[in-house]
C-alpha cells in the first residue's frame, strides 16, 4: 500500500467517524428530548421542561463534541505515524 493510499483510507475513516457521531447525535437528541417535548406540550411544567431540554442537548452536544475531537486528534497521530514511518522506508 503506497504513503497516499494510507492516507486516504485514514481521511476516509476519520471522516466517517465523523459523520456517523453527528448522526447519531441528532438521533440521540431527538429520543432524549421526547419526554420533555411531551411534558411541554400539555404545559405541564412548560418552562422547567424547555430549560432541561436545553441542558440536556448541551451536555449530548458535548459528548459528541469530544467524540469528535478525539477523532480529529486520532487522525493527526495516524498521519504523524505514517509520515514517521515513511521517512524511515525512504532511508
Amino acid at each position: 500500500m503506497t504513503t497516499e493510499t494510507l492516507k486516504d483510507l485514514k481521511d476516509f475513516v476519520q471522516n466517517s467517524i465523523d459523520k456517523g457521531a453527528s448522526s447519531v447525535e441528532d438521533v440521540h437528541k431527538t429520543i432524549a428530548g421526547l419526554p420533555l417535548d411531551f411534558i411541554a406540550k400539555f404545559g405541564l411544567l412548560h418552562d422547567q421542561a424547555e430549560k432541561v431540554k436545553g441542558l440536556q442537548e448541551s451536555t449530548i452536544g458535548s459528548i459528541y463534541d469530544t467524540i469528535r475531537m478525539v477523532n480529529e486528534k486520532s487522525g493527526e497521530y495516524a498521519e504523524e505515524i505514517l509520515l514517521k514511518t515513511t521517512e524511515k522506508t525512504e532511508n
